[in-house]
Parts: structure tokens; C-alpha cells; sequence
């Protein structure tokens, strides 16, 4: 019986070759690998019947045999109502209608205001996501003050807020009828849960700027995952990117500073973490862009998905107990509270204007924005922080944004030729 909990507190050590940070290692229980274990049989908790309870309905041939006050729920929850429509080519991008009659002057009125609202939203929620994690509350002179833990717990936050802004969206706005069976959301939710935990947890091991660049080199991944997945087929340029993308990645991380503080050294456990965070996400996004095979609006998606978030983390949150001591650290600490719904309300708003700049400009501009926004997030933490960047790690962050912006313009002359092809001829799937 006590081989786990001895395992479980080795491998740390064994991993990172490296002194243990006390305060993030106090007890075995802290360690991100048993809270992992201990989240994942909380979200099992729940899945698993919810699991044979559709299976029970399926088999009983419920659609056709099933009356009563709860048929429509269950015909809602398990088998929807209406077929898949013909799936666009972008997947989880509405169609962009034109601007129509409007001035220049509004267009880039509307754009700066998008850029804005992205880049505030964004990089506000960066530098808190790093204070929250990596620094301590109530210290004082003779107190050495305590750090958050429970990254679990931040992730309910930020889902609370997106369902409850979602929810409302929906129903103040017209939205298409919904037709997509509800547990499908279950699958993009479990990993989009998994993937922000993981993102919270990572920062405990690797410096934030570390972080940034792992997630904008995601693309790797993807298109991975989208080959496993989906089935898709890429073109030159885009293994062309993929391969530039990793290089710089490769070039940053090996990359070391002469004098390297605690907090800037990565370590096995972050590598770990980060890997988890783009598998997750990874597998998140294609099955959206399956989802949107339904006739749904981004909005919907984003409720959806958040109904499910919530379910599976404030489940797994009671059943440990930890829902009461973060609300008691609340309780303890009002700045702490600040920075958490703070936190959660750059998170849901940054949602919304990503709808609005696709919807508005199109996924080019967008991705471009947020492109630009991951380089100020580093330059950012590096001021606020105190993160070093070598002149090799600069050079491989440059590489790496060079490559994103070749991949943008690469992207948008493929969209231009598509749309010139004969009737009969599909272009190649993009990620």
C-alpha cells in the first residue's frame, strides 16, 4: 500500500535530476501526477454512467419507444434532431458575409477594435494566469505567504463565467436550430478540461514565455492529429512551416541563460505537462471542427462545450473536497479573488471576440492578431517577471513567429485559388 505514494514522491527527483522546489512539493499529494490520477477518477465518476445510460437508451430503441416529460431531454441528450448538414470547408468557421455599404473608416474602426479587445483580453489573462500560479498570497515580513494549487478549481472559474455569457448570448440572440446529440459536447469538453489543467499545472515547472511558444507551436500536433482524426491531407508548405516551427521551438529550449533562476528552468515535469496540454487541445479542436458538421453556431459550441466543463469539474471538485478550502483561500485572500474572476472574464470575453473578429475578417486576420499577441505575451512576462531570453532563444522565438506568418500568407493564397477551381474540384484541407 505504500509503494504509490513513495513512487509518486520519487519521481520528481528522478525526473528533473534537480532540487525540489518546497513550496511546490510539500507532501506527495501535491504532486501534478497523483492530482492528475485523482481528477481523472473524478471526471470517470461521471462519464461512466453517463456512458451506460446512453447505451441503455440505444439499445431500448428509445427514439421510437420512449414518451413522457423526459423525452425530449433524453431525445436532446442522446440522439438529437436533425442530420449532419454539408460541412464547410473551414469546419468550426462560420460562413463571413462580406461588409456590405460600409465605409473605410468603419472597417478599420471595427478592426483596431477587435485587435484590441483580443490583445487586452489576452495578454491581461497571460500575466495574471502567471501570477496566480507562480506566485505566493498574504505575504508579509514574518509570514512567507501561501501559494494557489488547485489548478482544477481555476478551470471551473473560467467554465462558470463561458457558459453563463454563452447561455445568455444564446438566448437574447437569434441562433440556428440546435441538432447535434448534447454528449457529443462530453468528448471536446473532457479534453478542453484537460488541456487547461494542464496549462495551469505547467507553470509551476516552466516559465511562462516557455509556455507561449509550446502553444504557438501547436500546429505540429494538429495536423497530427487531424491525419488520425480526420483523415486530412497537407500540402508542402505546411510541413514546411511545421518543420520551421519545430526548429525554433528545438532552439528555444535548449537554449540557457547563464545565470537561471528557479523559475525559469524547464523542467521534465513541464515538458510532461506541455505535452498533455497540446494532445488535449489538439484532439479538442478536431473534434469541434467534426461537431460543426451539425447546423450550429460558434456560440452554441462555446455553450455546449462549457455545459459539460462545469459538470466535470465542479463534480470532481466535490468529491475531493477541494471545492470548500479554494473557496475558503478566496475567503483568505481578496486579491486572490480578484485576479480569479478577473481571470475568468478575460477568458469568456476573449471568446467573444474571437467569434466577432472571424465572423467580421475572416480567420486570417485573427490568426494574425493572435499571433502578434503571443510575442507580446513573452516580451511581457520577460518585463513583468524578469524571465531571460538568450540571443539563440530570441533567434528560435524568431523563427518560430516567421514561420506562423508564412503559414498565414501561404493559407490565404490557397483560399484565393480555391475559390477559382471548376465546380467539380475540392482544394486540399487546411488546418
Amino acid at each position: 500500500r505504500f509503494c504509490l505514494p513513495l513512487v509518486l514522491a520519487s519521481l520528481p527527483t528522478m525526473a528533473t535530476g534537480e532540487e525540489i522546489i518546497p513550496a511546490l512539493q510539500d507532501s506527495w499529494g501535491d504532486f501534478w501526477l497523483f492530482r492528475f490520477f485523482v481528477n481523472a477518477a473524478g471526471y470517470a465518476s461521471i462519464v461512466v454512467p453517463g456512458f451506460l445510460l446512453i447505451q441503455y437508451f440505444k439499445r431500448r430503441n428509445y427514439l421510437e419507444t420512449g414518451r413522457g416529460i423526459c423525452f425530449p431531454v433524453v431525445k436532446s441528450c442522446v440522439f438529437g434532431s436533425e442530420v449532419k448538414s454539408v460541412h464547410q470547408e473551414d469546419g468550426s468557421l462560420p460562413p463571413r458575409g462580406e461588409p456590405t455599404e460600409s465605409s473605410t473608416a468603419r472597417q478599420v474602426f471595427k478592426l483596431l477594435f477587435c485587435a484590441a479587445g483580443l490583445q487586452a483580453s489576452y495578454l491581461t489573462w497571460g500575466v495574471l494566469q502567471e501570477r496566480v500560479m507562480t506566485r505566493t498570497y498574504g505575504a508579509t515580513e514574518t509570514e512567507p505567504g501561501e501559494k494557489f494549487k488547485d489548478s482544477q478549481f481555476l478551470v471551473f472559474m473560467n467554465r462558470i463565467l463561458a457558459f453563463t455569457v454563452a447561455g445568455l448570448y444564446c438566448a437574447l440572440t437569434k441562433q440556428p436550430r440546435h441538432g447535434a446529440p448534447m454528449y457529443k459536447y462530453s468528448f471536446a469538453s473532457l479534453s478542453n478540461v484537460l488541456s487547461s489543467w494542464c496549462q495551469y499545472e505547467a507553470l509551476k515547472y516552466i516559465s511562462f514565455p516557455t509556455q507561449v511558444l509550446a502553444k504557438a507551436s501547436k500546429v505540429i500536433p494538429v495536423m497530427m492529429m487531424g491525419k488520425l482524426v480526420s483523415r486530412k491531407s497537407y500540402e508542402y508548405w505546411e510541413y514546411l512551416t511545421a518543420a520551421l516551427i519545430s526548429v525554433g521551438v528545438s532552439m528555444f529550449l535548449l537554449s540557457s541563460a547563464p545565470n537561471r533562476h528557479v523559475s525559469t528552468v524547464t523542467t521534465f515535469s513541464g515538458i510532461i505537462l506541455l505535452a498533455g496540454y497540446i494532445i488535449f487541445d489538439s484532439f479538442t479542436s478536431n473534434w469541434q471542427d467534426a461537431l460543426f458538421a451539425y447546423k450550429m453556431s460558434p456560440v452554441q459550441m462555446m455553450f455546449g462545450v462549457n455545459v459539460f466543463s462545469c459538470l466535470f469539474t465542479v463534480g470532481s471538485l466535490l468529491e475531493q473536497g477541494a471545492l470548500l478550502e479554494s473557496v475558503r483561500f478566496m475567503s483568505r485572500h481578496s486579491e486572490f479573488t480578484a485576479h480569479a474572476v478577473l481571470l475568468s472574464v478575460c477568458s469568456a470575453c476573449g471568446q467573444l471576440f474571437i467569434f466577432y473578429t472571424i465572423n467580421q475578417f475572416g480567420a486570417a486576420v485573427f490568426t494574425i492578431i493572435m499571433t502578434l499577441r503571443q510575442a507580446f505575451a513573452i516580451l511581457l512576462s520577460c518585463l513583468i517577471y524578469g524571465h531571460t531570453v538568450t540571443v539563440v532563444g530570441g533567434l528560435g522565438v524568431a523563427v518560430v513567429f516567421v514561420a506562423l506568418f508564412l503559414r498565414v500568407y501561404a493559407r490565404s493564397r490557397m483560399k484565393k485559388r480555391s475559390k477559382k477551381l471548376p465546380p467539380g474540384e475540392t482544394p486540399v484541407q487546411k488546418v
